[in-house]
């Protein structure tokens, strides 16, 4: 186990903040992280993964441990279906692709989410009409002050919008070490009805699509909306689409007739936070070295050296001047590191 004093973070956070880590080292197996986890020598310790749904906002005083833990097994499967148990340190783009390369279906829609595979239940990643909790079992979880491994239902999960167990009462208690998927071998109920899909295969002249069709229209339309982390930092989709209660909806839409919307039951309704935070200005707006996307408002950028100080307070002018002018509130999607 090799610990690393003072080292940069910036390629470790795909918003490209440089701050430092007192302390680091790569988790590359259970047992080096069950020894990690145990040295006493290093009271406070920070997990770290792919690094695409956190801010960073200053230097890193902890044991910073880097969760690359690899592997693909499989646990079961019929004519129908598959479940895989995959480790943490997966890529979840790369695993979504090598699941089309063995016509496994499911994740189509969610190519190109950046980060890792054990970070994908914390949120409940999702885009594009599916999320995690569709093809999501369980997951194994190493709780951080015994090393024990617990595994979790889908129902203990407690998923939500882009919630879950992981993100609330399980915070920082344990570590996601790998995920069981259930995806089909035959008969995929493809989803394309969501956004622009639809379109795009439409404008590929594919009328039968094929899964790779299904993740190839999903990449194109958000590579032409999202910026490549490599080239420009940011973590996609910085806040969460509001879901808001009946009565503020039909006041929002008596006032916004022209505006998009998904009802999300017959009590509540979605409301992009793009469209919202677009129509106050911001979209394509630069402050210093922070910045919101040209082509999706919903993404905050840092075009050199912005300091995650300067990504928060251009966030929080956001959050502001949306509730100022449609009385919605919306909330970071992002891990905020203070």
């Amino acid at each position: 186990m090799k610990i690393h004093k003072n080292l940069s973070l910036k390629k470790y956070n795909t918003f490209g903040i440089d701050v430092c880590a007192k302390h680091f080292c790569e988790i590359s197996s259970l047992e080096t992280l069950s020894k990690a986890l145990q040295l006493e020598a290093y009271s406070n310790k920070f997990i770290i993964s792919g690094g695409s749904n956190m801010l960073l906002t200053k230097d890193i005083d902890a044991l910073v441990l880097y969760i690359n833990i690899k592997g693909k097994v499989i646990v079961s499967e019929t004519e129908d279906d598959i479940i895989l148990k995959v480790m943490a340190g997966e890529n979840w783009h790369d695993f979504v692709l090598w699941t089309l390369d063995q016509n496994y279906g499911g994740l189509e829609n969610m190519s190109l989410i950046p980060g890792k595979v054990g970070t994908s239940p914390i949120q409940n990643i999702g885009a594009y009409g599916v999320e995690l909790k569709d093809s999501f079992t369980s997951c194994e979880a190493m709780e951080i002050s015994t090393q024990k491994i617990k595994v979790f239902t889908k129902e203990e999960c407690n998923f939500g919008y882009r919630e879950s167990f992981f993100k609330n009462e399980g915070k920082g208690k344990y570590i996601i070490v790998s995920v069981n998927f259930k995806l089909t071998k035959r008969n995929h109920q493809l989803n394309t009805s969501y956004g622009s899909i639809d379109k795009e295969l439409e404008a590929n002249n594919i009328t039968n699509p094929t899964l790779k069709d299904v993740s190839n229209a999903v990449i194109a339309i958000r590579q032409s909306k999202l910026p490549d982390p490599k080239e420009l930092g940011n973590s996609g989709s910085f806040f969460k689409n509001p879901i808001v209660a009946v009565n503020v909806f039909e006041q929002f839409i008596a006032n916004n007739p022209d505006a998009p919307f998904y009802k999300v039951s017959d009590n509540e309704y979605k409301i992009p936070a793009g469209w919202l935070i677009e129509k106050c200005g911001f979209k394509g707006k630069r402050f210093g070295d922070a910045g919101v996307h040209k082509n999706q408002a919903l993404v905050l950028v840092n075009y050199n050296n912005a300091s995650g100080k300067e990504i928060i307070d251009l966030a929080y002018q956001i959050i502001e001047e949306v509730e100022k002018q449609f009385n919605i509130r919306i909330f970071p999607e992002v891990n905020i590191i203070k």
